[in-house]
């Protein structure tokens, strides 16, 4: 009955070993919120005063605040906002958008709306991979990117989102000579309404008839540099001014001010970001399998490279506290064989190890936990309990028996004996640590 309630007990703790995720770190969600506003075009001190000030007013008086900073730049507002470790996060975050949408009425119109989200120790990319290419620029790799290797990377399983850095869109630049506006009376402001007015796209609605139905569309978007440099500014009578007569539409991207090499060479990154419960390592294989099979389909030139894998060291740190775990029951086997000289006595405590261990992961699993540095350093920590208590009782019982006992006898002799002194064992180290489980946030 014993050696089929261990196998049970086994077999239990490998369904559980086969379901567990696998991460550096355990997915915690910290109690912090983090606000964006962009206000284009605007320097730090004019954010500071017309963006930031007027939404730290409105937030400070959120419930459960315990920290809140902010931090300006040119064109960008971030304020982050740390709430009580027994504050309901989405619950904080939801009162935070109900009060920047009460002060959203107090920000300059041109401000971007506000971007509210938590703080998410899953949302960081755990793996980088990096696109570069002598042969082509990074608009171009954008382009191929976008439409040929991120569809198809989201798709790879227990992968949330594919992020791109370095990236470069297309864009219409307008570059405006300021002495011709000034000579004509065109400001900034007539050129961005002139956009507004005629670059837009309309519903034209249809014509039909008791025959037949046709759709009509207003070509109205303006796509071409020519196109754009025909824009009409102003019209005085027959006097028309347009965008070619104070400046020039140029093709380009949407921002010239960063760029983004790899080894020397034009490039854009792919973040992978995982979800919260997948298995670091089976994403990162998952994601490098889906990369094999796409790059035959990419034009020649483009080459790719793995410049970050955080499941690298997730694996080697694992593999190390496994390696760890291995030594130690083979110091164990080896002592109490040195001392015992009994074989079979030495299969008992070597067989308690093993099941111990491979049941907990079924006891992790029906948890929510996951196999991290602090989970397996904590069943390091639990072998000693196991070995010292197993050994212990198991000493015991062998001089009982030295002594001409039988050995049924002589195990209920020992734990007569021992039986309050193990468990004291055992309960002075959970006393230690047992109190870490009820104090929240991170310790």
């Amino acid at each position: 009955m014993t050696a089929m309630m261990s196998v049970g007990v086994v077999i239990f703790g490998i369904l559980g070993l086969q379901r567990l995720p696998v991460r550096e770190l355990p997915d915690i969600d910290p109690p912090v919120v983090n606000v964006l506003a962009v206000y284009p075009g605007a320097s730090a001190d004019v954010v500071e005063s017309e963006v930031t000030e007027p939404l730290e007013d409105a937030i400070s008086s959120t419930e459960g605040i315990r920290l809140l900073t902010s931090a300006t730049r040119e064109q960008v507002s971030s304020i982050t906002i740390e709430f009580e470790q027994d504050q309901d996060i989405d619950v904080a975050a939801q009162e935070v958008r109900d009060r920047i949408g009460r002060a959203r009425g107090q920000l300059p119109e041109e401000v971007d709306e506000p971007i509210v989200s938590k703080a998410d120790a899953s949302a960081s990319p755990i793996m980088w991979v990096a696109f570069f290419s002598e042969r082509f620029d990074t608009q171009q790799l954008t382009r191929i990117a976008e439409d040929q290797v991120r569809d198809r990377l989201q798709t790879v399983p227990g992968v949330s989102s594919v992020i791109i850095g370095g990236q470069k869109r297309f864009a219409m630049r307008l570059w405006l000579d300021s002495e011709k506006m000034a000579a004509r009376g065109i400001t900034v402001l007539d050129v961005s309404r002139a956009l507004r007015e005629q670059s837009v796209e309309l519903p034209s609605g249809r014509v039909e008839n008791l025959q037949r139905e046709m759709t009509i569309q207003t070509r109205g978007q303006l796509v071409t540099a020519d196109e754009f440099n025909d824009l009409i500014i102003r019209q005085d009578g027959d006097r028309v001014i347009r965008l070619s007569d104070i400046g020039e539409a140029r093709e380009g991207v949407e921002d010239e001010r960063s760029i983004a090499r790899f080894n020397g060479k034009p490039a854009i990154g792919l973040g992978v970001v995982r979800q919260s419960t997948a298995n670091t390592i089976e994403v990162a294989e998952g994601v490098k399998s889906r990369i094999e099979e796409i790059l035959p389909l990419l034009p020649d030139g483009i080459e790719i490279s793995y410049p970050y894998d955080e499941s690298v060291y997730v694996e080697k740190a694992v593999h190390e506290v496994y390696e760890t775990l291995g030594i130690a029951f083979v110091l164990v086997v080896l002592t109490i064989f040195f001392f015992l000289r009994n074989v079979r006595s030495t299969i008992i405590p070597s067989l308690s190890v093993p099941v111990s261990v491979i049941a907990t992961f079924g006891v992790m699993y029906v948890l929510g936990f996951s196999i991290n540095i602090f989970t397996l350093l904590a069943l390091v920590l639990a072998i000693g309990i196991v070995v010292d208590d197993a050994i212990v009782v198991l000493e015991n019982v062998y001089r009982h028996i030295e002594d001409g006992m039988k050995p049924f006898d002589a195990a209920i002799m020992t734990m007569r004996e021992i039986a309050f002194a193990i468990v004291t064992i055992t309960a002075s180290l959970v006393a230690v640590f047992l109190p870490l489980a009820f104090i929240g946030g991170v310790t």
